[in-house]
């Protein structure tokens, strides 16, 4: 008789049934995590829903979720491919008869700390995301109006608010001088807040701008005569109730998605964006 026969450990069926049960309990572990990690993604969508409906307007994107979720599906597709393999690789020593040898399981252990470093980054991501939707909406808008220069405040479509460094006249002033060193035609300056002064109402200071060249707004008519509602073009320079004056006008991206006319007609008019922010500057 060989001795080395002797020490080959035959595999009985229980050993291959618990095998096999090991290897289904990893893919339903690989199938929560990726569960797990589509609910995590789509929990970015959920704060922005959430965060409209409480302030009437949605916050800046919250992509941090996504890539928490990506990663967690990401594992759980390896995990299920690392279980296959393994499960394969366990069944073929067991029909060899040799041993198996007992240790820790390093899939286990990695598959935990991962987990719980992810937990630990979504907590803080969490607090995170409460101290900056606890903040006043109001005080968001004025962090985005000092770092842009410009805002589009929810509900005026197409309007570009920009703030201006000097009173309504003077912004007025300048304005009219751009125009004239660029060889703008200034059509008309209606002072609403002057009028409306003659007929005994008070107004704070708004004036409204109208000007235009006909070389560059004739073949917008021409490709589309509906925008001639919005021609000449028009800025308004008013002050609100806290002392702060604006400059405001359409957008040509939005007079563009309105009328419909070529792209490549769309610099006629982008010209105002430059005319605001030289004079409010």
């Amino acid at each position: 008789m060989n001795p080395a026969s002797e020490l080959t450990q035959k595999a009985t069926l229980s050993d291959f049934l618990a095998a096999e049960r090991t290897f289904l309990a990893w893919i339903r572990t690989g199938l929560a995590l990726m569960g797990f990690g589509f609910v995590v993604a789509r929990f970015g969508l959920f704060l922005q829903q959430l965060e409209a409906l409480q302030h009437g307007a949605p916050d800046p994107s919250y992509g941090l979720s996504l890539w928490f979720g990506t990663a967690l599906i990401g594992v759980g597709v390896l995990v299920n491919l690392f279980s296959a393999w393994h499960h394969f690789h366990l069944v073929r020593q067991l029909n060899q008869g040799g041993p198996v040898p007992s240790r820790p399981s390093t899939q286990a252990v990695a598959i935990a700390l991962f987990l719980a470093l992810v937990g630990l980054a979504m907590a803080i991501y969490l607090v995170l995301i409460h101290s900056s939707v606890g903040k006043h909406p109001a005080t968001q808008q004025e962090v985005s109006m000092t770092a842009d220069k410009s805002v589009t405040p929810p509900g005026n479509k197409g309007i570009v608010d920009k703030p201006s460094n000097h009173s309504v006249d003077q912004t007025v002033e300048r304005l009219e001088g751009i125009l004239q060193s660029k060889g703008i035609t200034l059509f008309a300056l209606i002072d609403h807040s002057g009028e409306a002064e003659k007929v005994g109402m008070k107004m704070l200071p708004t004036k409204l701008l109208i000007f235009g060249n006909p070389k560059g707004g004739t073949p917008l008519m021409l490709a589309t005569p509906s925008v001639a509602i919005d021609l000449p073009l028009k800025i308004l320079v008013w002050e609100d109730k806290q002392g702060k004056v604006w400059v405001s006008y359409n957008s040509s991206a939005y007079l563009q998605e309105r009328h419909g006319f070529p792209s490549d007609l769309l610099a006629n008019i982008a010209v105002v964006d430059a005319l605001a922010s030289k004079a409010a500057e």
